[in-house]
């Protein structure tokens, strides 16, 4: 299926405002004064098949961001593939430590809607842009969402096959019969997750390295937090900027995040109460942000056989043999 969209209809102050409409789905368009006095051009080609869809945007200077508040609102989480034809596209991603990718050259650009960026087009510029299925890429590239941010060159032999097919394209999918595009379109996608995907093998050695001493840093936050009642997934998401399932994966052979924690304050727990015989098991509880004594005195039994008294008895019947 084929849409035109174009703002050239709208009164001149009224063309940014449709644009930012149209896009504002997945997308927030910041507008300025001079933008709505001046006019704006923009216009989209848009392709939808079964399980993808191509967009063929030209645009005039503008900017475009998916923010946290955004991605938490929609249920948007495909991977896009931005191809810079024309034009400037800067875009920054990331927020603890940003990165910015600059297509000043024909490149491609991979995002993840499911992650926060900035996109900025200061000239003029086209751009076409595939929107696959979560599942279709992770089907080939094991730790997707890291190649969120990351820009494309045409260096290699599989990336200047990407490059004819997507110059074709550009220039003639408008006139192709249904089938021809949709072939088209689809030889294109497998190339840009082939490529991508080769990309992020060769580099899986440095990546191993940086998930490994990443979980080293949240591991040592949450030993030395233990006590504090904000130490959470979420708060350690927001702190350490981390994707989502990443971190998640990174704390999948403790039985999740959440468990670690749990798991954690309970070893501190035990520690506690032969530590500080005179502090009574409840002070103990709340100190380790467990909602309740029934709660502590449950999951302290569970992990250790024994209900939290018996634990603290046995060791000092112990120490008095």
């Amino acid at each position: 299926m084929h849409r035109h969209f174009t703002v050239a209809n709208e009164a001149v102050r009224l063309q940014l405002p449709a644009w930012r409409d149209y896009v504002g789905r997945t997308l927030d368009v910041p507008i300025s004064r001079a933008q709505l006095a001046t006019g704006f051009r923009g216009e989209i080609d848009t392709y939808v098949l079964k399980d993808m869809v191509f967009l063929d945007t030209r645009t005039d200077p503008v900017a475009q961001a998916r923010t946290a508040a955004r991605i938490s609102t929609d249920n948007v989480r495909d991977f896009v593939f931005h191809v810079a034809v024309d034009g400037i596209v800067e875009t920054v991603t990331g927020t603890h430590q940003p990165r910015k990718s600059a297509q000043f050259v024909p490149g491609v650009l991979a995002l993840d809607m499911n992650q926060q960026m900035r996109m900025n087009r200061p000239s003029s510029a086209r751009v076409l842009a595939f929107f696959l299925p979560r599942a279709m890429v992770e089907l080939t590239i094991q730790d997707a969402e890291s190649i969120h941010g990351q820009v494309l060159t045409y260096t290699s032999p599989l990336t200047h096959l990407l490059r004819r097919h997507l110059l074709t394209l550009g220039q003639c999918l408008s006139s192709m019969n249904a089938a021809d595009a949709e072939h088209t379109l689809r030889t294109c996608a497998n190339l840009l997750i082939a490529a991508f995907g080769k990309q992020a093998r060769l580099s899986e050695g440095s990546r191993a390295a940086t998930r490994a001493a990443m979980l080293d840093q949240v591991k040592r936050y949450v030993q030395a937090n233990l006590h504090h009642e904000k130490l959470s997934p979420d708060g350690i998401l927001q702190i350490f900027q981390l994707a989502r399932p990443t971190l998640y994966r990174m704390f999948e052979p403790e039985g999740g995040l959440s468990a670690y924690i749990r798991n954690c304050r309970l070893r501190e727990a035990a520690d506690d109460l032969l530590r500080f015989p005179h502090v009574s098991v409840a002070e103990i509880a709340y100190g380790l942000d467990f909602n309740s004594h029934s709660d502590f005195t449950r999951a302290f039994h569970r992990a250790y056989g024994m209900s939290p008294q018996d634990f603290r008895g046995l060791e000092l019947d112990l120490l008095r043999e």
